[in-house]
């Protein structure tokens, strides 16, 4: 019995969200050689990537202010201006392993580049974390995500070469937290 006399029970079991029950949670730690800029990859049965930021990148764990966000990746190209159409998604940015998605710029000067982490098509920036960055730091594993990619489908398979699992990634994560001790 609960203490306010009811039968339910004191302790509820928390419900696994959205992303802990259909996505595959794959990480690349240190992206492009810059130490503790972990990216995540959260990959869906039907192949979708949806890329967001890791626990342990330094925009979730030292609490910076992101000052802007920006998709401008340079003068001729903006992750913004990427139109998709129809069902073989046409019109789509072909992003290889190491494209850029976007900069995130901090009040403390620090800037971060997040990448695409794999290849494939562009099928839709966040624009929602223009107008409100916090979202990234508040809820990086749903509203708060960087873009989504679809891979060729006949790479579909080999996408994660490269990535970590989750497990992997703690045991990443366990070697840089002994090491700064």
């Amino acid at each position: 019995m609960a203490e306010d006399g009811s039968e339910r029970p004191a302790v509820m079991a928390t419900v696994p969200g959205v992303t802990e029950r259909y996505f595959t949670r794959w990480y690349k730690p240190d992206a492009k050689g810059n130490p503790c800029e972990d990216h995540c990859i959260l990959q869906h049965s039907n192949r979708i990537c949806v890329i967001t930021l890791a626990d342990a990148h330094p925009l979730l764990q030292k609490g910076k202010a992101i000052e802007r966000i920006s998709y401008q990746i340079s003068a001729n190209c903006s992750r913004l201006q990427n139109k998709v159409s129809g069902k073989s998604k046409r019109g789509a940015q072909f992003l290889t392993e190491l494209a850029p998605l976007c900069r995130i710029f901090c009040s403390d000067g620090e800037e971060y580049t997040i990448y695409s982490c794999i290849r494939g098509r562009l099928i839709e920036v966040n624009e929602s974390i223009l107008d409100n960055p916090s979202l990234l730091q508040q809820k990086p594993y749903s509203e708060g995500y960087i873009a989504v990619v679809l891979p060729k489908f006949e790479e579909s398979k080999s996408v994660t070469q490269g990535l970590l699992t989750r497990k992997e990634y703690e045991e990443v994560l366990s070697k840089r937290f002994n090491c700064t001790l």
